[in-house]
């Protein structure tokens, strides 16, 4: 069994076949979605103290603040499906 593990910024790793989205922090339902994370106890900050700048939502709905863009995590999803394409695909 093999998986994909994204870095999220700090040392820290997240399965990448378990994020279901990446939002960005500043709107009012991501802060909500936050607090309510929080209050359930599913809210994982892996910010290191830094300010939130992407909050990944995971299938078994916990919530995790990263201090990395949700841009750059974006990127480096893909770039995670595009090197676990097969060969035949890459050349395509």
């Amino acid at each position: 069994m093999s998986f994909e593990l994204i870095n999220i910024g700090f040392g820290n790793v997240v399965s990448a076949s378990r994020v279901v989205a990446i939002v960005s922090p500043s709107s009012a339902p991501s802060r909500r979605l936050k607090e309510e994370a929080s209050q359930s106890r599913k809210l994982i900050d892996a910010s290191e103290g830094r300010r939130t700048r992407a909050i990944i939502i995971t299938d078994s709905g916990h919530v995790i603040l990263s201090a990395v863009q949700a841009e750059t995590l974006t990127q480096r999803f893909m770039l995670d499906d595009i090197m676990s394409l097969p060969s035949e695909r890459k050349k395509k």
